[in-house]
């Protein structure tokens, strides 16, 4: 299996917090089934990562990875909060050559600025990208408008391991729902940050 998004690249942001986490994340994913993983740590305001950052991170975890016989491949890229102060960076780190994954405020959407997300997404599927909107089911403030407007316009939506379930709140599981009867989603993805989510995510794995 390949995960599509995930914060386990030790220090850049409110994933691992250090390379023995980040070590144990990726056990974590190898015993669960996975052979590789997209490392998209945030670009936020918070943490403004770039394409530099990430892919020496990447490298430092993966020789990490295969001095120790944990046989997972990583690929760097980032999550990309469309947000004025770290939208848009000079260069772009899509996985797979061309997907991206973007992210929306969780609480204030008015954070966004002058940025209309569905004018973003057609922008970047005409610069040859394809926008991944990152778990859209957390997006509380959004109305069915929103996601019909986000989905046109060209963007996959990507679900979280764990959203059906309960783990991030019974709204956010309701629009799971909703988002799943409208056939909406892509992508699965755990979006790990720590051993919390791994504990949650072991009683739905096999």
């Amino acid at each position: 299996m390949i995960d599509c998004h995930c914060h386990i690249l030790p220090g850049l942001d409110d994933g691992a917090a250090d390379l023995v986490e980040s070590l144990d994340l990726c056990r974590w994913f190898v015993s669960h089934g996975y052979t590789e993983v997209v490392c998209t740590s945030h670009r936020t305001r918070l943490y403004p990562n770039t394409a530099e950052t990430v892919e020496q991170a990447v490298a430092a975890l993966q020789l990490e990875l295969d001095q120790r016989g944990i046989a997972l491949r990583l690929h760097p890229s980032l999550e990309y909060r469309l947000i004025p102060e770290t939208w848009r960076p000079e260069r772009l780190l899509p996985w797979q050559d061309d997907h991206l994954l973007i992210e929306l405020p969780l609480r204030k959407p008015e954070k966004m600025g002058g940025i209309v997300p569905e004018n973003e997404i057609r922008q970047l599927l005409a610069d040859g990208y394809q926008p991944v909107l990152a778990h859209p089911e957390r997006y509380l403030w959004a109305s069915p408008d929103d996601y019909a407007r986000w989905h046109d316009a060209g963007a996959c939506f990507q679900r979280n391991l764990g959203a059906l379930e309960g783990f991030y709140g019974d709204p956010a599981m309701e629009r799971t729902k909703w988002l799943l009867e409208k056939g909406w989603y892509t992508f699965l993805g755990t979006d790990l940050h720590n051993r919390h989510y791994a504990e949650f995510f072991d009683g739905i794995l096999p």
